[in-house]
């Protein structure tokens, strides 16, 4: 290694420090700060924030970085390790050195302030209170897209942010080639008779939910050590390096088993976040490739494995004698079909995995056009409503229900919402390759055992980190670039089997 290579990293090391900080920070505001505390935590995420920037995009990196680009040049980043972290280094700085740390402190307060309007519009179902917060955002956001040369289009340089190499144009025809497939599918479901789910609408006690959550992520190989589960507005996972990843879930009195796929979710997140190489520690190289691959493992713990019935042959019994009363009499085929109704629905995160994606597609348009400036914040309410009518032929009856479910928008998250349809996609590809390298996982999954399952997507996913591109991850690991056809496979047969189609 080089000592150019060495000084690099003792800066990166530091950077990522502050950045790990704001996270413990960022962490603590959705799951312990009361609400008072809402603008010096603006301050003090601002300062980090601006500390960070000034540090990564000083003269000193960027020499560095040019000193080791060519020093680097004729190295394969796809095996060399040092290479690869010379490479996302040298993009990232790129990006931020275009960005004034004045900015990104202004982001930390306005985005702050923003996140605890959202909380209270939400709780109090009205629009009103977060909409000045929102067009504040959204008007940052603007600014930031004119620090980068013009794109195909505006929203690219925000979902570059978090799909790397992915173009506005690249969503539009995959979801344009999704759409009618699901659209037919889910038709064709409508004609079925409709599933029975009465019985996981009753009370269940939270804590018991919450328990039996922490036993099956147990198993999935969330380790307890290195991390912790807590109550949050709308569920997340964070990571403060790679033997701290902690996750967060909710309880929904109307929806009670959401809960249960929630830790399910979220533990997809961290085994993933907590995977990478151990050398990757306090380095640009360690995380996710990008937000649909960290997606493609949420989506799969959550979906492809937990609403599987191999999961519920093994799981079922011990969930049936921990909730007697809720389920006397509902056979395990009758409560794998439960979980996995179709039914549009008004909440994004509840959503099933027929009508999910119609949800994501929605949101991805109302992006576009508040980044176009067709859309105007004052009526996304009226537009929301209107537009789920239209996709879903339901009406949210109120804001808390509607525009103002998901967190994103409240921390200029905006460019974020496809890689979820994105990463749906991934996993039915990486499903279909893990299947065929462990022909006997559904018996091992019916069995509770998920090592090799984990072992596959540590040597295959976790272990790279940030170290390929999505597209060449996904390639490099099933053959092919972030395709349809394996999804569209995996729900037509499920639900076939499910509907009897």
């Amino acid at each position: 290694m080089s000592e150019k290579l060495d000084q690099l990293k003792e800066i990166l090391g530091e950077v990522t420090d502050l950045r790990n900080a704001s996270a413990v920070l960022g962490w603590d505001q959705q799951v312990n700060m009361p609400p008072g505390g809402a603008e010096a935590r603006g301050n003090q995420l601002a300062t980090l924030g601006k500390l960070a920037q000034i540090k990564f995009t000083s003269d000193e990196v960027g020499k560095l970085l040019d000193e080791l680009k060519a020093e680097y040049a004729g190295a394969d980043p796809g095996s060399d390790d040092d290479a690869a972290l010379v490479r996302v280094t040298a993009r990232d700085y790129d990006k931020a050195v275009r960005v004034p740390p004045e900015f990104v402190a202004e982001s930390a307060i306005v985005t702050t302030k923003a996140h605890e309007a959202w909380m209270e519009a939400r709780q109090k179902s009205d629009f009103s209170i977060f909409q000045p917060h929102l067009e504040k955002v959204v008007d940052l956001v603007k600014k930031y897209i004119t620090f980068f040369p013009p794109a195909d289009h505006p929203y690219d340089t925000l979902l570059d942010d978090f799909e790397p190499g992915m173009k506005t144009a690249d969503v539009k025809v995959i979801f344009d080639n999704l759409r009618p497939k699901q659209v037919k599918l889910i038709k064709a479901i409508s004609q079925s008779k409709q599933v029975k789910d009465d019985f996981l609408r009753k009370k269940y006690n939270e804590k018991k939910l919450w328990d039996f959550g922490v036993n099956v992520v147990t198993k999935f190989g969330y380790d307890w050590s290195k991390g912790r589960q807590d109550k949050a507005p709308h569920p997340f996972c964070t990571s403060f390096g790679l033997n701290d990843v902690r996750i967060t879930t909710r309880f929904e009195p109307d929806h009670p088993t959401a809960m249960l796929f929630s830790t399910m979710h979220e533990t997809g997140h961290a085994l993933y976040d907590g995977g990478s190489h151990p050398s990757y520690e306090r380095t640009p190289l360690m995380g996710g490739a990008s937000l649909a691959i960290h997606e493609s493992q949420s989506r799969m713990w959550e979906n492809l494995v937990g609403r599987s019935m191999p999961f519920w042959e093994h799981f079922y019994p011990e969930f049936k004698k921990t909730f007697p009363a809720q389920l006397d009499g509902v056979s395990l085929k009758s409560f794998y079909r439960a979980i996995n109704k179709v039914e549009p629905s008004l909440i994004r995160v509840n959503a099933d995995e027929a009508t999910y994606n119609l949800h994501i597609m929605l949101r991805l348009e109302l992006e576009i056009e508040m980044v176009e400036g067709k859309v105007a914040v004052k009526d996304l309410p009226e537009i929301w409503n209107t537009r789920m009518k239209v996709y879903l032929g339901i009406t949210p009856p109120n804001d808390a229900l509607g525009v103002l479910q998901d967190i994103h928008w409240s921390g200029g998250a905006i460019g974020y919402f496809s890689t979820y349809a994105l990463g749906n996609l991934v996993s039915a590809q990486l499903w279909e390759k893990i299947n065929k390298d462990i022909p006997d996982l559904d018996e091992q999954i019916r069995k509770g055992r998920f090592d090799a399952l984990l072992t596959w997507l540590r040597e295959k996913v976790h272990v790279h980190g940030r170290k390929f591109d999505p597209q060449d991850l996904v390639r490099k690991v099933t053959g092919s670039k972030i395709d349809a056809a394996p999804y569209v496979r995996y729900l037509t047969k499920k639900y076939s089997e499910v509907y009897g189609l």
